[in-house]
């Protein structure tokens, strides 16, 4: 069928997949006319980084694309890169003219990962001020500090955030909130209502004995170092433990600094690993070997750093409450693994030491808002996000953000 056809006859399931709910059928009739400004155009109404999301979004609406049922999903993710890659090309010098402010209300936003952008961005183009607030040295939150290089160039991230800073979201980095920068304060300086979206940035630790030797290190502060450009030997033999994207993410990179031997030990089988199965099949191309059905019980050092793990293997049980069936340790099955580094990727959490009481927040640190309006209990004062769901993707965030737009919107309109 001709690409231009498909408009005309598809009924959009890739739309209603899709959480921040792009006009696919639109862009590629657009891009199948060779009309790739126009294109970009129908994808930024919905999506403030259509260069970053053409890279690391995992895709669902390829998914459930009905296109996969006669032959192969259309590459919608690969398409929308195309043309968010070609205007990065020969539109660099072209800056989008400021959106002009239609209300005098000010917004805050916490945080400048994908929903704090993506919210930002939706309210500037609904005619409000906003001002991002971000702790690090440098825009982008997680998408900069944890997606590794090989996946999204930092370039590539740059350029996006500055056409949303051209349209008019002034960002304030090195505005770390705590004692001095609090909710109460921002609310006090004017801003009318503030979006709390900080993601999940600690990790989980393991409670491992020998969990403090050296050469063990934690998933997100091994990302981070390693796009900040610190060099690090790991050696040959590195363990990762977890079966998450962050899992996949860190073996893949550790791949690329040289380690010959690189295993990701799951405690559950593969058909339970969150990770997302493409990521898994890459890092298998790549080298990258499995364990599964096996999880740490201590690790055994050798003058102060890692030396081996040791292991002991799993069998499935029942399930538990995330739907998954329990890993059940099997008694006497122990076993021994030769390390250089083992990286722990076992899942992150937000840090909310700054939140006010009036915020309320889970066991796990997630922060409780109402699920319609994302509206925390504290008025005027909404969260998105993996703060709210704990670690998601990047187009989930992006959508969560969207969704804080418009109730923040109608909260300031008195709807």
């Amino acid at each position: 069928m001709p690409p231009n056809k498909i408009s005309e006859v598809c009924y959009p399931p890739c739309r209603k997949a899709c959480p921040a709910e792009v006009n696919v059928q639109a862009y590629i009739a657009l891009i199948s006319q060779g009309k790739f400004k126009e294109a970009l155009e129908v994808v930024r109404e919905s999506i403030p980084l259509p260069a970053v999301c053409g890279r690391v979004c995992f895709s669902p609406c390829e998914e459930a694309c009905t296109r996969k049922d006669m032959d192969d999903s259309l590459s919608i993710r690969t398409l929308k890169r195309l043309v968010a890659d070609c205007e990065l090309k020969i539109g660099n010098n072209e800056k989008p003219n400021p959106i002009p402010r239609s209300y005098d209300e000010k917004v805050a936003v916490i945080g400048s990962g994908p929903a704090g952008l993506a919210a930002a961005y939706e309210l500037v183009k609904m005619g409000y001020a906003v001002t991002v607030f971000e702790k690090a040295s440098k825009p982008g939150g997680m998408l900069r500090e944890c997606i590794p290089e090989y996946r999204l160039p930092k370039q590539v991230l740059d350029i996006e955030i500055q056409y949303l800073m051209d349209l008019g979201v002034e960002i304030k980095t090195n505005a770390t909130l705590g004692k001095e920068l609090t909710i109460e304060c921002l609310l006090n300086q004017g801003y009318k209502a503030v979006f709390i979206a900080i993601g999940a940035q600690k990790c989980l630790s393991l409670n491992c004995e020998g969990e403090n030797l050296g050469c063990v290190l934690h998933s997100l502060e091994f990302l981070r170092d390693i796009n900040a450009g610190q060099r690090m030997e790991l050696g040959s033999k590195v363990a990762v433990i977890g079966g998450g994207n962050v899992a996949i993410d860190v073996a893949r990179t550790a791949k690329r600094l040289g380690s010959s031997e690189v295993t990701v030990i799951y405690r559950r089988s593969e058909e339970e690993m969150p990770a997302h199965y493409r990521e898994v099949e890459e890092a298998k191309l790549e080298g990258v070997n499995f364990l599964f059905l096996a999880s740490p019980k201590r690790f055994i050092g050798k003058d102060s750093k890692i030396a081996s793990i040791e292991c002991i293997k799993m069998s499935l049980g029942p399930p538990d409450e995330s739907g998954r069936r329990r890993p059940i340790p099997i008694e006497g099955s122990e076993f021994t693994l030769p390390v250089d580094t083992v990286i722990l990727a076992i899942g992150e959490t937000p840090d909310i030491h700054f939140l006010p009481k009036e915020v309320e927040v889970t066991e796990g640190n997630t922060i409780i808002v109402d699920p319609m309006t994302l509206e925390t209990k504290m008025p005027g004062v909404f969260a998105g996000g993996d703060v709210v769901t704990g670690p998601a993707s990047v187009i989930e965030a992006v959508a969560a953000g969207k969704k804080a737009a418009v109730s923040i919107n109608r909260y300031l309109r008195g709807l």
